[in-house]
């Protein structure tokens, strides 16, 4: 299967680095950084989902803190991803819509490389639709796995209401390597086998296009794609049980009215690789430090500023080592 890599490089934009510098110089607010400048790359992969906000995250990193350090970002989904990862000279962090499998730990244990789980932000499981869908007003969880699952008897619209139209249910969603095709499998079917036509898909981008043309299309992923194709998809409410909730940055929140579709999103370190190059080290508490600042930009909702902290404080101490 060919993977799809997209690369966050950020070219001299002189002018914009040079209005930043003269107005910090003008607040009379320096950065740290701006007299401890590094250099060198650092190399990102891993969840589709995670993507938009640690794509952010770079770019900012790379025009306000560090120009001279290169921050790649790719998304070849959550497992492919730790594949990456977990080999010797691997990528620097691993982006994941999950946490990380007791086989992938093993894995690390058996090449010598510490990893630290870090926690950015919150993700709701959204249900997106065709815009001329004019039927759909809500489903319920139920509803979602008879129309995905291999024993649903859900075939055609009509089969959930016979108001809706006589026609086939095009489902459609991430493949394998995603980490959001693992937590709808695992935690909303239960390990219930997919439908065979189920399209499941590399590219979030792709399955878009896909729903955005087919009248009859739905398809799952994370909020922050839905929220960044507003104009092209409508969301499908979810009714667990007290009423209609669509998905949006208050109700993803832990203690949200769609806390049942909610997870939590992770970046993994490689621990030896942050004591061995400063860039990598520097642009993890980057992360930590502004992750929920970025979050809602990018169709997250933040975590306590608690858990980032402790986070960075082992960040700050594993820099004293």
């Amino acid at each position: 299967m060919k993977m799809i890599r997209k690369t966050i490089l950020v070219s001299a934009a002189v002018f914009a680095l040079s209005a930043c510098s003269q107005e910090k110089e003008e607040s009379g607010t320096a950065s740290a950084n701006e007299t401890s400048s590094l250099e060198g790359s650092v190399l990102v992969d891993g969840s589709g989902t995670v993507y938009p906000l640690m794509a952010k995250l770079a770019e900012t990193y790379m025009i306000e803190e560090q120009e001279d350090v290169s921050v790649e970002v790719s998304r070849a989904g959550t497992s492919a991803g730790f594949k990456k990862f977990l080999v010797k000279d691997g990528t620097d962090f691993n982006d994941a819509s999950r946490t990380i499998k007791e086989e992938e730990t093993q894995t690390a244990k058996d090449e010598g490389i510490e990893v630290k789980e870090l926690k950015l932000a919150l993700d709701g499981l959204t249900f997106v639709v065709n815009k001329e869908n004019d039927w759909v007003d809500e489903l319920t969880p139920e509803q979602l796995i008879q129309i995905f699952t291999a024993d649903g008897e859900v075939t055609q619209w009509s089969d959930l209401d016979p108001a809706w139209p006589k026609e086939e249910i095009k489902a459609m969603g991430p493949n394998e390597n995603h980490g959001t095709y693992e937590f709808f499998y695992e935690k909303v079917l239960e390990e219930q086998d997919l439908k065979t036509s189920v399209n499941l898909q590399q590219d979030y981008s792709t399955l878009v296009s896909l729903v955005a043309d087919d009248q009859y299309g739905i398809a799952f992923f994370g909020f922050g794609y839905y929220a960044g194709n507003q104009e092209k998809l409508q969301a499908v409410p979810v009714d667990f049980g007290e009423g209609p909730v669509e998905p949006s940055l208050e109700t993803i929140a832990e203690d949200g009215d769609y806390a049942a579709f909610t997870r939590p999103v992770f970046t993994y370190l490689n621990v030896g690789h942050a004591k061995e190059k400063p860039q990598v080290l520097d642009y993890a508490k980057y992360i930590l430090k502004n992750a929920n600042k970025m979050a809602g930009e990018t169709g997250f909702a933040p975590i306590p500023e608690t858990e980032s902290q402790e986070n960075l404080n082992y960040l700050e101490e594993l820099g004293n080592e």
